[in-house]
């Protein structure tokens, strides 16, 4: 019998196109023998701030172009999120993380959780739809607590476990980016097979045709 195949999941909660190549992934869980293995990290934005300061005064217009073309292409509705997970200011015309973040670190956390829970990536799925889908206000009423049952979880215990273990979702969480790193490349999402990157959801078509060179099989 052959070597189930696998692979790592690098991804942000802060990411458009994390969220765009989420349900691809969750389809591929489901319909390949594949573990698609969730692991969350934190975005550019909390682990390089300074990302911002230094690229291309060019590069917002043509980000916002470009995201809003291939959630259109790829039939998925976007709206950037209100609120940001991400909270930035802006200085000299350029954003600066601010040093107050009240989503983002529970936003991780809970999808660490969800991890461990054997639920990772329907977590993300249904999450990044609610931040990214255009739900105003995602971060009150039930909006988190519906998505996260559509994943299987209850977001109650999921919430109880991110306080409790936080220290060590943390650690969890640290683990990620330095795998996330070891495997060639600093963005997300970066999907990582067998010590070979694929960075970014226009590379899983490539992802697949290597994981077919490996034996990927439907499930029967």
């Amino acid at each position: 019998m052959s070597e189930r195949l696998s692979i790592d999941v690098f991804w942000s909660f802060r990411s458009p196109w994390s969220y765009l190549a989420t349900p691809r992934l969750l389809d591929w869980s489901r319909r390949y023998d594949l573990d698609v293995v969730f692991r969350p990290v934190y975005p550019i934005a909390v682990r390089t701030p300074e990302f911002f300061e230094n690229v291309h005064p060019l590069w917002f217009s043509y980000f916002m172009t470009d995201v809003h073309r291939v959630a259109q292409f790829l039939e998925l509705p976007f709206a950037w999120p209100r609120p940001d997970p991400i909270v930035q200011e802006l200085k000299d015309g350029r954003p600066r993380t601010a040093a107050v973040q009240p989503y983002i670190h529970r936003l991780t956390r809970l999808g660490a959780a969800a991890a461990e829970a054997g639920r990772g990536i329907e977590f993300a799925d249904a999450v990044a739809r609610t931040i990214w889908g255009g739900t105003e206000n995602w971060h009150e009423g039930d909006h988190l607590a519906r998505a996260t049952a559509a994943a299987g979880l209850d977001l109650e215990q999921l919430d109880a476990t991110a306080v409790r273990d936080a220290d060590r979702l943390e650690a969890l969480i640290e683990a990620n980016q330095q795998a996330h790193a070891a495997a060639g490349h600093w963005g997300v999402p970066t999907c990582a097979f067998r010590g070979e990157p694929f960075f970014g959801q226009d590379r899983l078509d490539v992802l697949l045709w290597r994981l077919r060179q490996h034996g990927l099989c439907e499930r029967s």
